[in-house]
């Protein structure tokens, strides 16, 4: 095993996957986070077996670090997929818990549905500016005591905003911040690629916070171009991991390739990269707004009656279906 040293601290280095320091939060992340929320009813909502196989998968593969969230409702894929290793895994979770009790009750489920006494990494889910992190303080307050207790390992904050990254790297609560970055500046509400990353490097080399980044392909949109897209956040400096959404195993093997460093397969490539992914609405939506009141790129209207998606605003995150009372909405 060959030591490394560069800008976020020790890399472990093997012959499957890269591994990095998150910060000051003494865990050591994969390279390649799996990003739990395709697996789920927002989005493939795979059988309960066929997704746990494919978070096994990456971790036989050397993936060690998952990322989930309250509202993805995946806790019993994770559950089953690190049985008879689940302290070997770290898992990142998020609530949009604001109350000191709500935040409680979200950590302690969290814990009980992957069948834990802890949670390596909990975070104030999608923050959208630092108002919204005031909002926020009694929730806050709770994870830095289960920081204490050791009921969480690290706290942090999920964000699609510049302004987040910069205030939180300066909060000494928070030990990680998990943005969105990718090389079109795809979902970043308030402004470009370029800015974020200025305000990422700030919270990792100035601040010590740790960086794992989400929507390096922006959601999909990023697809046709994902070599590209893969290469550019893998040379971006301040970000220790970055949590991809995988749903079929072919995806596992192409994905854990790429990010340990080595020539993917050209026709594995080509065969998940074409596969085109889009919001469904049925016909069924009775037009009650929900979805748009509580979509993060508001992307979505109400015409007529029916909700309707801005497709070149959608990120594809599926969070719209969660809040749908019809059901009728679904990433496919």
């Amino acid at each position: 095993m060959k030591l490394l040293r560069n800008w976020c601290g020790p890399t472990l280095k093997t012959n499957k996957m890269i591994y990095h320091a998150l910060g000051k939060t003494g865990l050591t992340v994969s390279r390649l986070c799996f990003g739990g929320l395709t697996i789920g009813p927002l989005q493939s909502n795979r059988p309960l077996a066929e997704g746990a196989a494919v978070i096994r998968s990456a971790l036989d593969a050397g993936v060690n670090f998952i990322d989930t969230a309250e509202l993805y409702g995946t806790y019993p894929y994770i559950r089953q997929a690190i049985s008879g290793r689940k302290h070997d895994v770290i898992i990142a979770s998020k609530s949009y818990a604001y109350t000191y009790n709500d935040m409680r009750q979200s950590v302690e489920t969290a814990c009980k549905e992957i069948d834990r006494d802890y949670i390596d990494l909990f975070l104030l889910h999608e923050q959208t500016s630092r108002m919204t992190l005031k909002g926020h303080a009694d929730a806050l307050t709770y994870l830095c005591d289960a920081k204490r207790q050791g009921i969480v390992r690290a706290v942090g904050v999920s964000t699609h905003t510049i302004d987040v990254v910069k205030a939180a790297a300066l909060m000494e609560a928070i030990d990680v911040i998990h943005p969105i970055i990718n090389c079109k500046g795809i979902g970043i509400t308030d402004g470009t690629a370029e800015e974020m990353l200025a305000a990422i490097a700030f919270a990792a080399n100035d601040c010590g916070k740790g960086i794992y980044a989400m929507k390096a392909l922006g959601g999909g949109h990023l697809n046709s171009m994902a070599q590209e897209a893969f290469s550019w956040i893998l040379a971006q400096q301040g970000i220790s991991s970055i949590a991809v959404g995988m749903q079929t195993i072919d995806e596992v093997i192409l994905n854990t390739n790429i990010f340990s460093g080595q020539e993917p397969d050209i026709q594995l490539w080509n065969k998940v990269s074409n596969v085109p992914r889009k919001l469904l609405i049925e016909d069924w939506c009775i037009g009650c707004g929900e979805c748009a009141a509580h979509c993060p790129m508001k992307a979505l209207t109400i015409t007529s009656g029916k909700a309707g998606v801005d497709s070149a605003a959608c990120v594809l995150c599926g969070y719209c279906g969660a809040y749908c009372p019809e059901f009728c909405l679904k990433i496919i």
